[in-house]
């Protein structure tokens, strides 16, 4: 409709023009003077109005698409003017300047709502060239490497090689899992990549999960659910085998006693019976015994959760084990830092664990010259409260550490192997972990994480 009003007044004009142009000719060969002076400058007029016309058109054309270029949507074009058809076309500008704001408006709250999802997801988001230059990281991954800023992927180096390597060759499509240990933690680092172009570069963007705490909550799961269905056959296996033993004995006991006329031989062999009966009833007894033993690892009670100062913790622990660690030759110290730590926790579980951690270490000591354990409480550097105990016995061997927390595993003559599995499961209903480190005869850490 604008174009059509356009089109309309610029053939008007030159249509006039011509007319006044012909009027111009046919008034020269007339006896009139003033006349072709008047058409001269009526033709005069009506040229500037054209380019007049046809400039302010274009100034308004131009003005609108630098508004354009410019992304100055805001702009708005006058429609007050007596040309209606300058109206319309101001009135059309001010339509698309509207659609474009508009349209604007909804990318900017779109990129503001995808960009707050990005900030606040706990999933740690990284997005990089192939050289290793760092695009983009949100908040979970500063957090998770410990950095304020990441520049490039070459510098995680310093905390995992393999993470480094991992995140430079993985595939779009691909899924890897990496496990990284630093002084405190133990990572499983389950990383995907996908992959886009922006202008001439191609950005890799990578997710990256800690579920090193899935992992154990599915291997706690899997070893309750094996040690319920074996405790259950064991135990209605047993139980008839002890009844029955029982109730044999208990028949041919009068006939030991008894003085009848029997010969030595059968009483002889009525007192092996008897002893085969016996040792059937202890072993029975000691097998069930040893059952209720492992059922503890599936009937752990829910945590009762208060605040507890973690200095007075320690201190109720090391006046329990003192006397042990003394008697063992042993030195036990402390350290809180700051000594103000406070955490949710249920006291007795995590006193109990920490017993049994410091009883290990007295274990691993035995032998030792000079043996020291040592407690020390502290925020971690991802702002988690953590005890460790660390002792300088005989450790741990590489090949052995990432069992230690499997039911039933053990290094010990007389050990049962449920202490360290089930005090990561009391650790677990707490939301924390409990990891392990060790250089044989030098040093040995077990890491309490809230």
């Amino acid at each position: 409709m604008v174009f059509k009003q356009f089109r309309f007044n610029i053939v008007l004009r030159v249509l006039l023009l011509t007319s006044t142009c012909l009027a111009l000719f046919i008034t020269l060969n007339s006896t009139f003077t003033f006349t072709p002076i008047l058409i001269v400058g009526l033709i005069i007029y009506q040229v500037w109005s054209l380019i007049r016309y046809v400039d302010r058109t274009n100034r308004e054309l131009a003005s609108f698409l630098e508004s354009i270029r410019y992304s100055e949507f805001t702009r708005s074009f006058q429609i007050n003017d007596k040309s209606s058809s300058f109206n319309e076309l101001n009135t059309a500008f001010n339509d698309v300047m509207k659609d474009f704001q508009q349209v604007r408006s909804e990318r900017e709250e779109h990129f503001h709502y995808l960009q707050s999802i990005v900030q606040n997801i706990d999933v740690s988001i990284l997005a990089y060239q192939r050289d290793g230059t760092v695009e983009m990281i949100n908040p979970a991954a500063k957090k998770l490497f410990q950095v304020n800023t990441l520049r490039s992927i070459h510098k995680l180096r310093p905390l995992s090689e393999k993470l480094a390597n991992t995140l430079l060759a993985i595939n779009p499509g691909e899924n890897k899992l990496v496990k990284v240990q630093d002084e405190e933690d133990i990572l499983q680092l389950a990383i995907y990549a996908t992959e886009f172009k922006v202008k001439d570069k191609v950005i890799l963007l990578s997710t990256i999960k800690n579920i090193q705490n899935v992992l154990e909550e599915q291997e706690t799961a899997a070893w309750q659910k094996l040690i319920r269905v074996l405790t259950h056959e064991i135990m209605n296996s047993i139980a008839p085998i002890s009844s029955l033993s029982s109730t044999v004995e208990s028949m041919v006991k009068p006939y030991v006693l008894e003085d009848t006329d029997k010969t030595e031989v059968d009483i002889e062999t009525v007192r092996e019976i008897q002893a085969a009966l016996q040792t059937i009833n202890k072993r029975s007894t000691g097998l069930m015994n040893f059952v209720e033993t492992y059922r503890s690892l599936t009937k752990i009670p829910e945590p009762s959760f208060a605040v507890v100062k973690m200095k007075e913790l320690v201190q109720n622990v090391t006046t329990l084990m003192k006397k042990e660690a003394q008697e063992g030759n042993i030195i036990l110290t402390t350290t809180l830092e700051p000594d103000t730590i406070e955490v949710q926790m249920d006291e007795q579980m995590i006193e109990q664990v920490l017993i049994n951690l410091i009883k290990n270490s007295v274990q691993g000591l035995e032998g030792s010259k000079v043996g020291t354990i040592h407690i020390r409480g502290f925020y971690n550097k991802r702002g988690r409260p953590t005890i460790q105990v660390i002792d300088n016995g005989q450790g741990i061997l590489s090949d052995v550490i990432d069992k230690v927390f499997i039911p039933f595993f053990t290094t010990k003559r007389s050990g049962s192997g449920i202490g360290l599995s089930l005090s990561r499961q009391i650790l677990r209903l707490h939301g924390g972990t409990l990891t392990a480190q060790s250089v044989p005869n030098k040093e040995t850490i077990f890491t309490m994480t809230f």
